[in-house]
C-alpha cells in the first residue's frame, strides 16, 4: 500500500512536469512558427481564422517530436527533486531498490509513446494533408481575387504569375514562370484563363496559349493548347503539373501527406514512388521508430540520476551527461533519417538508437554498481575534458 502511494506521488509530479513542459515548449515554439505564416494576412488576404488554421495543423508533428524531450527533461526534475529533498535518501535506507521506482516513470512513458504513436502514424499525416488541401484553396483565392492587374508575384518557391486584367471572374493575358526544377524550367503563356473547383482540387483553366519547357541539352519544346488545365495543387507538391489535354497528373501528394497505411500498402508502379522511393521509405521508418524515443530517453535519464546522491558525487555531472547522450541520439536519429533516403542500411539505425539505449540505460539501473566504474573507464577520454572545462569555468 505504501509503495502504492509512492508510486502516485511520484507519478504526480512527474507528470504535471511533463503536461507543463510539454504545453509550454509547443507554445513558444509554435508561436515562432506562427509569425512566419502572419504572410496570409497581410500580404495574401486570408482571414485570421484560416490563419490560425494553417498553423494550428502543424502542431501535431510538433508535439510528436517535443513529447519526448518532455517526457526526459520531467524525469530529470522529478529525480533532481527528490535527491534535493531528501527523498530518494530515505526510499533507499527504507530497502527502496533503485529500479523500483521505475514504476511511475514506465507507466508516464507509456502514455508519452502511445500519444507520439497517434501523432505519428494518424493524426500528423493527416493534418500535413489537410495542411496541402488548404494552401491550394488559399493560393486559388489568391490567384483569382487578391493578386492586383499588372504585378508579378510569387505563388510559390520558383513560381512566379502575371495576368494583365481581369474581366468579370476571367484573367486575361496570363504569365506564369515554373523554374522550382532547374533542370526544366517552364513557361505557361495564355490568353485568359480563370479557376475553377473540381473533386477536391483547384484548378486554372488556361485558354489558347503555349508552354514552353527547357531541357538540358539546352533545347525548347514549346506546346500550343486550346484549353489547359493547371492543378494548383500539384504547385504545392515537389513537381508541377497540369491535367489537361494529354497531361493526367492529379494532386501528387507527398510521403508525409500519405496515411501510414498507403505508406504500408504502396503501389510500386506509380511513378512519383519510383522517383522518390527513398523518401517513402525514411518517412515510413520514421514513424514506426517515434514511439521508441521516449522509453530510451526516460531511460537515459534514471540510469544517469536515479539513485540518491550528494552533491559532491556529481549529480550536476550526471545530468549534463544526460542531456549530452539524449542529444547524441536526437542528432543521430535526425542523421539516420536523412541517409535512410538513400541507404536501407540507414534504417536499421533508427531503431538500432533507441534500442541500444534502452538495453544499456537497463543495464545500468539493473547492475549500475558494477557497471558505472566500467562505463566510467570507457568514456573517460571525452567526459575528461568536458569535466576539466567545466571546473575551469566554475573558478573562473
Amino acid at each position: 500500500m505504501i509503495l502504492q502511494r509512492l508510486d502516485r506521488y511520484i507519478l504526480k509530479i512527474a507528470a504535471v512536469a511533463a503536461i507543463v513542459l510539454l504545453v509550454g515548449l509547443t507554445s513558444v515554439i509554435w508561436v515562432t512558427q506562427a509569425l512566419r505564416e502572419v504572410d496570409l494576412v497581410t500580404g495574401k488576404g486570408q482571414t485570421v481564422m484560416i490563419f490560425f488554421t494553417v498553423t494550428l495543423l502543424s502542431l501535431p508533428a510538433l508535439i510528436a517530436g517535443i513529447a519526448p524531450v518532455a517526457l526526459f527533461m520531467a524525469t530529470l526534475y522529478t529525480l533532481n527533486r527528490l535527491n534535493s529533498d531528501s527523498e530518494l535518501i530515505v526510499m533507499n535506507a527504507a530497502g527502496v531498490a533503485p529500479h523500483r521506482l521505475t514504476r511511475p516513470f514506465i507507466v508516464l512513458t507509456i502514455a508519452t509513446s502511445l500519444l507520439v504513436a497517434w501523432m505519428s502514424l494518424s493524426v500528423m499525416p493527416a493534418g500535413f494533408r489537410a495542411l496541402r488541401d488548404l494552401i491550394t484553396l488559399i493560393r486559388a483565392d489568391f490567384v483569382a481575387n487578391v493578386v492586383k492587374e499588372g504585378q508579378f508575384v510569387s505563388l510559390d518557391s520558383g513560381v512566379t504569375f502575371h495576368y494583365r486584367e481581369k474581366s468579370g471572374d476571367a484573367l486575361l493575358g496570363i504569365f506564369m514562370q515554373d523554374r522550382r526544377d532547374p533542370n526544366q524550367p517552364s513557361i505557361y503563356i495564355a490568353e485568359r484563363g480563370r479557376t475553377v473547383e473540381a473533386e477536391g482540387s483547384s484548378f486554372l483553366m488556361l485558354e489558347k496559349g503555349t508552354i514552353q519547357r527547357e531541357s538540358r541539352t539546352d533545347s525548347t519544346s514549346i506546346i500550343s493548347f486550346e484549353r489547359y488545365a493547371l492543378n494548383l495543387s500539384a504547385l504545392s507538391g515537389e513537381a508541377a503539373g497540369g491535367a489537361g489535354e494529354g497531361d493526367g497528373d492529379g494532386v501528387i501528394y507527398k510521403p508525409r501527406e500519405r496515411t501510414t497505411w498507403q505508406l504500408l500498402n504502396q503501389d510500386p508502379n506509380e511513378k512519383y514512388y519510383q522517383f522518390q522511393s527513398g523518401r517513402f521509405r525514411a518517412e515510413l521508418h520514421n514513424r514506426l521508430s517515434a514511439p521508441l524515443y521516449p522509453f530510451a530517453f526516460m531511460l537515459i535519464a534514471f540510469a544517469c540520476i536515479g539513485e540518491a546522491r550528494t552533491t559532491r558525487q556529481g549529480r550536476a555531472f550526471a545530468i549534463q551527461a544526460a542531456i549530452l547522450i539524449v542529444g547524441a541520439v536526437r542528432i543521430g536519429a535526425y542523421a539516420a533519417w536523412t541517409a535512410s533516403v538513400r541507404s536501407g542500411f540507414a534504417v536499421l539505425l533508427l531503431y538500432l538508437l533507441p534500442l541500444v539505449s534502452i538495453i544499456l540505460s537497463v543495464a545500468v539501473i539493473l547492475f549500475g554498481q558494477s557497471i558505472r566504474p566500467w562505463l566510467a573507464r570507457l568514456f573517460e577520454p571525452v567526459t575528461a575534458p568536458i569535466a576539466a572545462l567545466a571546473l575551469k569555468f566554475r573558478r573562473a
